[in-house]
């Protein structure tokens, strides 16, 4: 399943970098909590879920996006047919990922080995399982393997990184390393900590993008400014999201403004950390669109001019998803 480094992996096989369009690097379509499928109260209605998606998907390209990247990884309700359908049936490319964490959503199997004492994977299995999704395609479950997954993805625990957290860093770094695709990681607690252990394994630090740094606790420590002193992808992940823990839209742009002009635009990366679908916990109901409607007119105030506006949302995504 080799492609060259001019190509990008979708659902729907492999595309050229400069065909993706407007990316939105850190999405989720159809995100059920493990074991929700299994609740009393909880449906997987397939068609009704289907609508769904595709009606936010075709609200995306509407207001012209090209390509969304489902960024949820293994078990977490990724259904692989469901999102070739949707690229069919929408226009829009999808990327779909593997990979998994953080320790806390991880299933048993993962975190007690019948070792004495019991121990956390070790990071070369985690490598061999995402690797395989790469090289052999992405596990349907009891089913079948099909198209490669177009990046690889975890998450640290937001309390600060578990042993078994360091073994999926390492472990997603050296499967990107070993297949030519990215690696992209919501940070935990120490954002340039997380960072060096993914380097630490020699992925270059132009292949790594690190989520979650328009949190409030993030840009109090200069998360943002250390990730792209270290030449790693800075990614605003939860646009349109004004909460306590998250920036509000008004400082969210004025920190990437600032980025802009501090000569790191070729660094920056933006989502809405939507979820298409939830089962079994609270969705982000805000569309994919939402970058484009409304928070790419605050960069323009800010004085962003165009050319770094598609920089940051057409020609960094496609660097980061190219397999080189």
């Amino acid at each position: 399943m080799s492609v060259n480094s001019t190509t990008v992996n979708t659902v729907l096989g492999p595309v050229p970098t400069d065909a993706l369009g407007v990316v939105s690097v850190h999405e989720a379509l159809l995100s059920v909590l493990p074991g929700a499928e299994h609740a009393f109260d909880i449906t997987l209605d397939r068609a009704e879920i289907f609508e769904t998606l595709s009606g936010k998907l075709r609200d995306f390209r509407a207001h012209g996006g090209g390509t969304v990247v489902d960024s949820t990884g293994m078990f977490h309700g990724r259904d692989v047919r469901l999102y070739e359908a949707l690229s069919r049936t929408t226009g829009v490319h999808i990327v779909a990922s593997t990979g998994q964490g953080p320790e806390e959503l991880l299933g048993g199997y993962f975190l007690t080995p019948q070792t004495n004492p019991p121990t956390p994977w070790p990071a070369e299995k985690f490598a061999d399982l995402f690797s395989r999704e790469i090289t052999e395609g992405m596990v349907v479950p009891r089913v079948e393997r099909r198209g490669p997954a177009g990046l690889v993805t975890t998450a640290v625990t937001h309390a600060g990184m578990t042993a078994t957290d360091e073994s999926l860093l390492r472990g997603a770094a050296r499967a990107a390393l070993a297949t030519g695709t990215a690696l992209s990681f919501r940070y935990g607690d120490d954002a340039a900590d997380e960072l060096a252990v993914v380097l630490d394994e020699k992925l270059p630090a132009d292949r790594v993008a690190v989520g979650g740094l328009d949190r409030k606790d993030a840009v109090a420590a200069g998360a943002p400014a250390k990730v792209a002193d270290r030449g790693a992808r800075v990614v605003f992940d939860h646009v349109g999201t004004e909460d306590d823990e998250h920036l509000t839209d008004a400082e969210r742009a004025a920190l990437v403004a600032g980025l802009v002009h501090a000569g790191h635009a070729d660094l920056i990366l933006l989502s809405v950390g939507a979820t298409g679908v939830a089962k079994g916990h609270p969705a982000n109901d805000l569309l994919y669109s939402h970058v484009l409607t409304a928070f790419v007119p605050r960069l323009k105030a800010h004085g962003v001019g165009d050319g770094d506006v598609r920089r940051i949302l057409e020609a960094n995504p496609a660097a980061l998803l190219a397999v080189r």
